[in-house]
């Protein structure tokens, strides 16, 4: 019986998958993102090779996403950095495709430190694209960001159409895609860039000073703890839950039209969600956990210089050129992802939750 909950191509690329597996290379796979694609893959009985060095992902998380394959021989990890090359092509060797999710994702760490913000964002994805190209892989996909956009005030956001850069960390990113779509006309190496914009779900790192506002809004409503917002809350993002971001992968590596490669296309929800919204839609699904979450308010801080107002995708490139079609808005995802915290903070218990 076809699953309803996933999207007509990705559907059918499952199916296909499950019948002819490949072989494939995740970095950053101890990452919030890279341990879902590499859950997916393997739960698809796909050959898998995780890469990673754990400054940023955690050892819990590839126990958690591959621990069960760890002894059948379909999952294969590299502990190393994207910036030594030997590593990189390790990891790529007998490789069919290659999706690069390692990177420093912080736009404020990237501006206390925009050297190694370039070192690891492009130099690392530089030695991954030549252990690619070396390795003969059929494809090259890499997480980009909607921080290329900029300052740019169009609404909702349509590739092609891009401001003035506001951090070393969005600097990486059009970086990459630019080497990306050089790797692809100069030696031949199909690439695909996909520009996310604001993912959540299970197993994003709720800790940290620049944590990702779903995880750490959740973390203090448990611990009951104030929320922040900052400005009036009505500020805008596209929340994209992770599943569709997944997909959204899988889909790039093996789309078959080779037109649609050597560009970047958004991946989001492709819908806008007020901060207001967000803190409503979490404090409900939160209080069948937690029932005092029903009496939290937010703290409104004056807003930050350089926020953007609203945020939002147009994902009508990535519907037509790759098929991708998300199944998750913010509502529905969060049911998801409320879930998994909601666990979390349970087992962990509340000095954790509230650490």
């Amino acid at each position: 019986m076809k699953d309803l909950s996933i999207a007509p191509r990705y559907h059918q690329l499952r199916e296909e998958l499950v019948a002819e597996p490949r072989t494939w290379l995740v970095t950053g796979a101890a990452g919030f993102i890279g341990s879902n694609i590499v859950e997916e893959l393997l739960g698809l009985g796909q050959q898998v090779v995780g890469l990673d060095n754990f400054s940023t992902g955690f050892a819990a998380n590839l126990d958690d996403a591959a621990g069960a394959h760890r002894a059948d021989g379909r999952f294969r990890f590299v502990e190393g950095d994207i910036r030594d090359l030997t590593r990189c092509r390790e990891a790529c060797a007998g490789v069919d495709y290659v999706i690069h999710e390692a990177a420093l994702a912080s736009v404020p760490e990237s501006i206390a430190d925009p050297i190694e913000s370039a070192q690891v964002n492009v130099d690392g994805t530089i030695n991954m694209l030549v252990a690619a190209r070396d390795a003969g892989v059929r494809r090259f996909v890499y997480a980009s960001s909607s921080a290329v956009y900029g300052d740019t005030t169009a609404i909702p956001a349509r590739e092609g159409v891009t401001g003035q850069l506001l951090s070393p960390y969005a600097a990486t990113k059009a970086t990459n895609e630019m080497y990306a779509a050089l790797f692809q006309r100069t030696y031949g190496l199909h690439t695909v860039g996909l520009r996310y914009f604001n993912v959540f779900g299970r197993r994003q790192d709720p800790n940290g000073a620049y944590a990702a506002v779903i995880p750490r809004w959740v973390d203090k409503l448990l611990a009951d703890e104030p929320c922040e917002i900052y400005g009036d809350g009505e500020t805008t993002r596209d929340f994209c839950y992770v599943s569709d971001v997944v997909q959204a992968n899988l889909l790039a590596a093996t789309v078959c039209d080779e037109s649609a490669t050597g560009q970047a296309y958004n991946v989001a929800c492709g819908a806008e969600t007020s901060l207001n919204e967000l803190f409503q839609m979490i404090q409900s699904g939160l209080t069948r956990y937690h029932p005092a979450v029903a009496d939290a308010r937010p703290r409104y801080q004056s807003a930050r210089q350089g926020d953007i107002r609203r945020s939002v995708a147009d994902i009508a490139r990535a519907r037509a050129a790759l098929g991708y079609m998300p199944v998750f808005h913010a509502a529905t995802g969060l049911a998801q992802a409320l879930k998994w915290y909601a666990s979390r903070a349970q087992s962990l218990g509340p000095k954790a939750a509230s650490a």
